[in-house]
């Protein structure tokens, strides 16, 4: 099939590229132009595993290109994805500017029919709003406002079917390539049931072994996409207040983790206690939830309690550290490792390592930062946040550099490197011997051994 994709961020990219290595052509539509210009010359302009080999081979391939013409996009693409960010309003909301946008343009250009497929997170109703701004543009054009006329006409028509992305930065590709299900939300009209078996037969190549494909209508499979993030935002708060009282109860939570996700109605996943979550997804669709259903006059008290609990559980390592060497930190170095909100990926949107060493420039120690991958990124996000403070902070070129001559570790990610590492070796680096560890990664009595006092969250504290 002939697919175009607006939008060549995170999701688009992956989406791109993964239709086009399933054999369909693809072109990516951008208004970025150095975006553009990088991918073109072979530029990768974010880091996920596997992407950038699935890109280089459908582009030599042929089958992948990217573009800032929007004309072009609408007259390649059977399926339009729109896939451009929802930023969240000062208010909480998500703001459809750039999707809206999208919309406009698709009905400038549209030459026949199209299937538009929301793939951004955007609120319950988008897909009529995206609907009216194309319509308004055939209007303008001189076409019919109403569907079954056009169609009796034979003037360019549309439908606009709801296709929320469920993928994991990190592994994305795998997400996408052997989804757990594929959520299509159309309408029961003419040109819904034709756009539903075009996206059918578009995913048919992701559903062979069976078949994961989830119909329902358009609002509910908007909603779907937030309740799903809302989920396991929630699971994640959850357990981080768990483990914040297991420390005062003298219990450990990793015992409570392995206890309760036994039970199968409860199962592991994101039952991890750690520094609260962060990222792209979570921050923004639990708050932009929350601000739908304030439009509707209902409070998500639930959801109320999930981003307070989070947004301090940020705090988590601070105050521990603090509760160590006090309040002036002055003097102290802290080797920090750990930089992006999660591993695998570059993204420091809402990442707890910003709240923490903001708050450790901000009592006067010294930091010394290393992340696997996301060095560059945290250079320019974390010289806006320190705002002149910047001599405080050093990124180092690896993970023992970091910690070398050091007063305490601080572990904010768990990246795989991190996970082993000689405790020894680091009792005779750090000068206070101590490690503050924000996602559990050590077993304390190994800890123990080497002489280092060990802070971890929800478990035994080693002194």
């Amino acid at each position: 099939m002939k697919v175009t994709v607006f939008g060549s961020g995170y999701v688009g990219l992956v989406t791109g590229a993964c239709l086009a290595d399933a054999g369909n052509q693809v072109v990516c539509v951008d208004v970025d132009e150095d975006k553009i210009a990088l991918l073109n010359d072979g530029g990768m302009p974010i880091y996920e595993p596997g992407l950038d080999a699935i890109v280089a081979g459908s582009r030599e391939a042929g089958r992948l290109s990217f573009t800032t013409d929007i004309a072009q996009g609408v007259d390649h693409g059977e399926v339009l994805f729109i896939a451009v960010g929802t930023p969240p309003e000062e208010n909480g909301s998500a703001d459809l500017k750039y999707v809206l946008s999208v919309a406009h343009s698709i009905g400038q250009h549209l030459n026949g029919f199209r299937v538009i497929a929301d793939k951004s997170t955007v609120p319950v109703g988008t897909a009529d709003l995206v609907a009216a701004a194309v319509t308004e543009e055939l209007v303008t054009r001189g076409f019919a406002a109403d569907p079954e006329e056009r169609i009796r006409l034979g003037q360019p028509d549309f439908t606009v079917v709801s296709n929320p992305e469920f993928l994991k930065e990190g592994a994305a590709v795998a997400d996408f390539s052997r989804p757990d299900r594929i959520v299509i939300g159309a309408d029961n009209t003419t040109s819904g049931r034709r756009g539903l078996e075009l996206m059918r037969y578009l995913y048919a190549p992701f559903t062979l072994n069976r078949d994961r494909t989830m119909v329902m209508d358009v609002r509910s499979a908007e909603l779907t996409k937030y309740a799903a993030n809302a989920m396991l935002a929630t699971r994640i708060s959850f357990m981080n207040e768990l483990a914040n009282l297991a420390e005062d109860l003298g219990a450990d939570i990793e015992l409570v983790r392995r206890g309760i996700g036994s039970d199968p109605r409860i199962g592991y996943s994101f039952l991890y206690a750690g520094t609260g979550y962060g990222g792209s997804c979570f921050p923004k669709d639990v708050s932009a939830l929350r601000r739908s259903a304030a439009e509707h006059g209902r409070s998500l008290r639930i959801l109320e309690a999930v981003e307070e609990a989070n947004t301090a559980q940020k705090e988590v390592l601070g105050r521990k550290i603090r509760g160590r060497f006090g309040d002036d930190l002055s003097g102290l170095t802290f080797a920090v490792w750990g930089l992006a909100f999660k591993p695998n990926t570059d993204d420091m949107r809402d990442a707890p390592s910003r709240v923490l060493i903001a708050d450790l420039i901000g009592r006067g120690a010294r930091v010394r930062a290393f992340d696997p991958v996301a060095m560059e990124e945290a250079r320019r996000v974390l010289a806006l946040d320190l705002d002149g403070a910047h001599d405080a902070l050093t990124f180092a070129e690896s993970a023992n550099e970091a910690v070398e001559g050091a007063d305490a570790l601080v572990i904010v990610t768990e990246w795989k490197a991190f996970r082993a590492p000689d405790f020894s070796v680091l009792a005779t680096r750090l000068t206070k011997k101590a490690i503050f560890d924000g996602r559990n990664m050590y077993e304390p009595s190994a800890v123990e051994e080497a002489g280092l006092a060990y802070f971890p969250i929800g478990r035994r504290q080693v002194d």
